[in-house]
């Protein structure tokens, strides 16, 4: 293969979709032949295919090594908190963090208001601290725990949380996801979150609903065992100190949040507090605490509940999830560089006729990306570049694209498994997909308000309801600052 480009051309439709459809050819084999969900090996191939097209088209393997590379680099920072939730969860399990949460909200809540409260409860706290992945390692963990001393279901309890933390990471000013849709679509950040209520606010209304009435239906008629929930909390009582003292490293971190720190350092002083009341406050030796950190904690009560609770966390549960990520950043790096993905896009806005049409595409090019890449970065960034020209040439505000890359991209990550943000909420939640407990990607489907969302944002476009126009002074902005303009179909 050569080392150095030799006149990279623009794929054609078919030649860009090949090694998609290859690869998705070899993960169907592993999931449904073997029955095996490590989607690893075939994104591995789906980088050597796409290395091969990119060598028909002109691109040398450095080419496409820098796009994969490029792809890794940019993904960093979300590496850095999948690092630093699984130490979170380590220490916040020895620190009594996470037990006090469990033993509080199996006192104060009751099963029939238990969905709707944890994603009422994930949503505040996503909004604050601007991560839903931090969201879901910290208090979702918790939550987990409390619906399964409730007999609630993993899938149900996990739709709730996902629906929550990621409404506030679309909603909140601190997210990364937030800045970078209007950041490549050039709008305002502040105008782009309001722009966002009009779907966000009627879709989380619905799963709230939802969720309050299986809550006082399906759950409550399987009729939680309260003896069952007693025998969980004593023996959180009899292994740790419980007390709201306990509670502390988790109002730090929201703290900090408040306050605008960066994510990364926020949740790293949570992790570093939670170790030091580990060791002076539930007895544990530094070295114990640093193992937590790293490898997790691990403790046997004799009850089972609480074992399969609380034996989990550290660094070392993570490489899973990364080893995914990077490999699934990787195959959509190289996709890009040899711009693959480029063209398939290229295809569908010459094929739009209409504003509900390009609205459509401008989303399900995000959902596509998301789930052929596997990175909520690329899906946004991607398909924001590609479509802001066609909104221009229409009349039509970017607000509208800023808003569709955004719902198709952050709200649907978490609904793919080997996408960043589903293969981090299968490990966070315990949801076990890799040991064949394929019952829990139910999840996905009772996640409401993220699958919602989007195809409430469809139906205003179709109506022309909160699809603005674009004003006065963007078109100015656009003609002084040059902007590409371009007509659909053309």
């Amino acid at each position: 293969m050569p080392v150095n480009d030799v006149n990279p051309r623009l794929p054609n439709f078919g030649l860009a979709l090949l090694p998609i459809v290859l690869t998705l050819f070899v993960l169907g084999i592993q999931l449904f032949y073997f029955g095996d969900f490590t989607p690893h090996i075939p994104l591995s191939f789906g980088i050597a295919f796409t290395a091969l097209v990119g060598l028909k088209l002109g691109h040398g393997w450095k080419s496409v090594e820098e796009g994969i590379f490029r792809a890794i680099s940019i993904s960093l920072p979300s590496v850095s908190i999948l690092f630093t939730v699984g130490m979170i969860v380590g220490v916040w399990i020895a620190s009594g963090t996470v037990p006090t949460l469990i033993y509080y909200g199996l006192k104060i809540l009751s099963p029939e208001i238990f969905l709707a409260a944890s994603m009422i409860l994930c949503a505040v706290v996503s909004l604050s601290l601007g991560t839903s992945w931090g969201t879901v390692g910290t208090v979702g963990l918790a939550l987990m725990g409390i619906g399964a001393g409730f007999d609630i279901p993993m899938y149900w309890t996990a739709g709730a949380v996902v629906s929550g933390a990621f409404f506030g990471d679309k909603m909140s000013p601190l997210s990364d996801t937030t800045n970078l849709a209007p950041a490549v679509t050039g709008t305002n950040l502040f105008e782009h979150i309001r722009n966002m209520m009009p779907t966000t606010i009627p879709s989380t209304l619905i799963a709230l609903v939802i969720y309050l009435v299986v809550g006082f239906t399906v759950i409550d008629n399987q009729g939680a065992s309260f003896e069952r929930i007693e025998a969980i909390t004593t023996s959180l009582d009899n292994a740790f100190w419980i007390s709201p003292l306990m509670l502390l490293p988790a109002l730090l971190v929201i703290f900090l949040a408040v306050k605008r720190q960066p994510p990364i350092p926020s949740l790293f002083a949570g992790a570093v507090l939670g170790g030091l009341m580990a060791i002076f406050c539930q007895g544990a030796g530094v070295h114990d605490t640093f193992t937590y950190a790293n490898s997790g904690y691990s403790i046997d009560t004799g009850v089972s509940e609480i074992d399969s609770l609380l034996n989990r966390g550290g660094i070392q549960s993570m490489m899973w999830t990364i080893s995914l990520i990077l490999l699934a950043l990787g195959f959509g790096g190289a996709l890009e560089k040899t711009r693959c993905l480029e063209a398939i896009i290229n295809a569908i806005i010459n094929r739009v006729k209409s504003f509900v049409g390009i609205q459509a595409s401008a989303m399900m090019a995000s959902v596509a990306t998301n789930v052929i890449s596997g990175d909520v970065y690329l899906s946004i960034a991607l398909p924001g570049r590609m479509f802001a020209p066609v909104y221009r040439g229409m009349g039509y505000s970017p607000l509208n694209l800023s808003r569709a890359v955004e719902e198709g991209g952050t709200l649907i990550s978490p609904l793919v498994p080997w996408n960043a943000g589903g293969a981090f909420v299968i490990a966070a939640l315990g949801l076990g997909i890799a040991d064949g407990n394929f019952e829990n990607l139910l999840y996905i489907p009772l996640a409401f308000a993220c699958w919602m969302s989007p195809l409430i944002g469809i139906f205003y476009a179709a109506t022309g309801m909160f699809s603005p126009k674009a004003t006065p002074e963007e078109i100015r902005a656009w003609e002084e600052s040059g902007e590409t303009i371009a007509k659909v179909g053309s």
